[in-house]
């Protein structure tokens, strides 16, 4: 996709929604890339032991996956110039895997730096995952 040109997008337009699948395979994956290998993320006894209803996605795997959604909308990774959030519920992860559905609003244009400041809402069976996320991109 050729990157987003900033006369094409106007405040209030939407994106999304995405779902974004969720599987173990993909904890694993991300597990062995970021080197984070706390068992709450591959293991379901152990998870479940410590209190957990099942295994649990990385936070910074669905805080990327997100910001993904939002590289996919400005046409390359490298137009993202901040992403922040927090992180406000977990991303519950059965065996069958689950989904994620981001989606985002163009909160406001700034014609200077020629950027867009983006709301992202990132949702797990209706409940929101992550919190006060904000995304600038920047635009052609």
């Amino acid at each position: 996709m050729a990157a987003r040109a900033f006369t094409d997008v106007t405040v209030g337009e939407q994106i999304g929604p995405v779902s974004v699948p969720v599987r173990r395979e993909t904890l694993v994956a991300y597990a062995n890339a970021s080197g984070d290998q706390n068992p709450i993320h591959q293991d379901e006894a152990f998870a479940k032991k410590v209190g957990l209803p099942d295994v649990i996605a990385h936070g910074m795997w669905t805080m990327g996956a997100s910001g993904t959604v939002v590289a996919d909308w400005a046409g390359d990774a490298g137009r993202v110039v901040e992403f922040g959030t927090r992180f406000t519920n977990m991303v519950v992860v059965p065996v069958g895997g689950t989904e994620l559905v981001v989606t985002g609003v163009v909160k406001s244009l700034d014609e200077a730096t020629r950027r867009a400041t983006i709301e992202v809402t990132t949702t797990n069976n209706g409940a929101k995952v992550l919190g006060r996320c904000t995304a600038v991109v920047q635009l052609d």
